[in-house]
């Protein structure tokens, strides 16, 4: 059973989309990926979100741009967290959908992270898991750690050759 919902309204999506199912892969929590666009179909949409609880999933990503509606109407249906991802769209760069995502109104809340910001969604979808999963928190840990030793290595190398020759 999927523990994780991950949705966009168009495949063209799918570069940023496929960032969180990295993550969610890498951390070995499972997940459902669609394509259901909240304009264009929705019915379609409607039954996604409502059936989320009973599918099991314990948080939705949903990215979106232009007017993202999906990620808060997917809030305000499903009643656990929302992550919602701004897609950069070539009109006004993103913050059209960053302002339609973070602006919700009181009691939808829409936890929204960076423009294209797929692999942090899909950390903080982990993280969210992790409150109730120690395993996963072992796992996030070592992921941490992970990043700083890339930091650490790459400050070595830096002081190895210098900045001339890096």
């Amino acid at each position: 059973m999927a523990q994780v919902g991950i949705v966009m309204g168009s495949d063209s999506d799918m570069p940023v989309m496929s960032k969180a199912a990295q993550i969610l892969d890498e951390l070995g929590i499972s997940y459902e990926m669609n394509i259901i666009s909240a304009h264009r179909e929705p019915d379609e949409f409607f039954t996604y979100a409502k059936s989320a609880e009973e599918k099991g999933f314990k948080v939705i990503i949903a990215g979106a741009g232009m007017a993202a509606h999906l990620p808060g109407m997917c809030a305000a249906i499903f009643p656990m967290p929302v992550i919602g991802i701004p897609m950069h769209t070539t009109s006004l760069g993103g913050r059209d959908s960053l302002y339609s995502i973070v602006q919700m109104p009181t009691g939808i809340p829409v936890a929204t992270v960076a423009i294209n910001g797929g692999a942090n969604a899909g950390l903080l979808a982990a993280k969210i898991l992790a409150t109730s999963d120690a395993e996963l928190l072992n796992k996030l840990k070592e992921y941490s750690k992970g990043l700083k030793d890339a930091v650490v290595k790459k400050d070595e190398h830096l002081q190895e050759v210098g900045y001339k020759n890096y």
